[in-house]
């Protein structure tokens, strides 16, 4: 699948624009062997070729002239071979037509190509992230690895984030897609799950529901009891009555966009008073943030509010004690919260974290934090419209860090660790939502997914 032919066309015509002058290079991932090369992985393509060229093939890279606003597919037909084990498929001709390519050219000729631009034009290419196509690129410019990491072109990577940073409508379109997905995932876990049922059973149905939807799953399955881990992707445990389940998952599309859906749900008929009342303080705090989002509103604004409304709440428990600011500016709460908000989201689950985090997250402006917790959070710059983004927040009892804390009497003025012994076997609560960043607001996308406590208790009694 791909989107319509012009819309690559103008996506290479925008980035030939933004980049000013030189070849913008863009090779496609590989596949890669599970335990040997012919067994591999599924393919996923890398997400910068798929936003320009949209083919989801391997051995084919993308030129862009953005001197003459030209571009050339590289790649080769495929042998009589190929298509005995995989099936016809559409010549080099007819691939570089579909993407609006002006030119087409055999792989073979890349490097030299290469070589005779390389005199006269200045190559760009974004940072690899797979051996695979690092040496690949070193075959193709003819470089070493210490030269092809210090030619790593700063320039195209800005480009590239400020182009895919703003969701086009076909784009939203295809996220509200993967979010309904997602939620249907979460929803059929949500109603299956009882005491005795492992944690790979509930996972099983999540992902056989990514698969029909067309797509897979965005992202490793992180489905647990143990929700105090926070990417905990072992789904070996037998679920028991009065525990909760985390679950952090969702669907990739046909075309390679994401959903990141998080719920959390007891395995129980309902929740206990302990956990409704962190449940609830949770779903403030997402709810609050949610409704905070708008242009121009910095979203490490918006994770440092949301890590005020969780102290406030846990200080009302016993649990945090002293003035919430203060405690909040010197990171006290991140005991409790030590990830950031949320994070931007498109083909990549972590939009584009391949080209820097740093560069998608932060700017001049706003630089990352230092401080335990905050220094997790992946997206803090101003929001913009086009955005799209993940609103995350947690509470999270992690003996580890707890029991490192007490011992070393940090922020005792702020935290009561003498009440924490109680909740040392509680795991974790986490919601998480999309949203996309309108003019003059946020709308979250696709198909409300349930987070009450009264509807996800009303879904926990279907299933019990």
């Amino acid at each position: 699948m791909l989107f319509p032919t012009p819309t690559y066309v103008q996506r290479r015509a925008q980035l030939c624009r933004l980049l000013g002058s030189g070849i913008a290079l863009f090779p496609a991932n590989d596949y890669v062997g599970r335990n040997y090369r012919g067994n591999t992985y599924s393919f996923r393509q890398d997400s910068s070729f798929l936003y320009y060229a949209g083919l989801q093939e391997p051995h084919v890279a993308l030129l862009v002239d953005a001197d003459l606003g030209k571009s050339t597919l590289y790649g080769e037909d495929r042998t009589l071979e190929d298509m005995v084990w995989e099936g016809p498929h559409p010549s080099l001709a007819e691939r570089a037509a579909r993407i609006g390519a002006d030119s087409y050219r055999p792989l073979s000729a890349l490097a030299a190509d290469l070589a005779a631009y390389a005199k006269r034009q200045t190559i760009h290419y974004l940072p690899p992230y797979r051996p695979g196509v690092a040496q690949e690129l070193q075959t193709y410019l003819q470089i070493d690895g210490a030269a092809l990491n210090a030619g790593t072109s700063l320039a195209l990577t800005r480009a590239v984030i400020a182009q895919r940073s703003s969701k086009s409508d076909e784009e939203i379109a295809d996220l509200e897609r993967a979010v309904t997905t997602s939620g249907r995932m979460h929803t059929a876990v949500m109603r299956a799950a009882r005491p005795g049922m492992t944690e790979a059973e509930l996972a099983g149905i999540a992902h056989g529901i990514a698969v029909q939807g067309g797509g897979d799953i965005a992202y490793g399955i992180i489905l647990t009891t143990q929700g105090q881990t926070l990417h905990n992707h072992h789904h070996t445990n037998v679920l028991a009555d009065g525990e909760l389940v985390l679950g952090d998952f969702g669907a990739e599309t046909p075309l390679r966009y994401a959903g990141d859906i998080t719920r959390t749900f007891p395995v129980s008929a309902a929740f206990d008073a302990r956990q409704r009342a962190l449940y609830e303080l949770v779903l403030r705090a997402e709810t609050e943030a949610l409704a905070a989002v708008r242009p121009g509103v910095a979203y490490r604004d918006l994770h440092l509010g949301a890590a005020r409304t969780l102290a406030t709440g846990l200080k009302d428990m016993g649990l945090m004690r002293g003035d919430t600011d203060e405690a909040v500016a010197a990171g006290a709460h991140a005991l409790f919260f030590p990830h950031g908000l949320g994070h931007m989201i498109g083909l990549d689950v972590h939009d584009m974290e391949g080209l820097g985090e740093d560069h998608v997250g932060y700017d001049d402006e706003i630089t990352r934090s230092e401080q335990f917790g905050t220094a997790y959070l992946r997206l803090g710059k101003r929001l913009e419209p086009g955005f799209v983004l993940t609103v995350e927040p947690g509470i999270y009892f992690i003996p580890e860090l707890i029991d490192q804390w007490a011992a070393a009497g940090k922020f005792e003025q702020f935290i009561n660790y003498g009440a924490l012994k109680d909740f040392r076997q509680f795991g974790g609560i986490r919601i998480e939502d999309n949203i996309l960043v309108t003019a003059t607001g946020g709308r979250v996308l696709g198909e409300p997914i349930p987070k009450t406590v009264a509807a996800v208790e009303a879904l926990r009694a279907e299933g019990l």
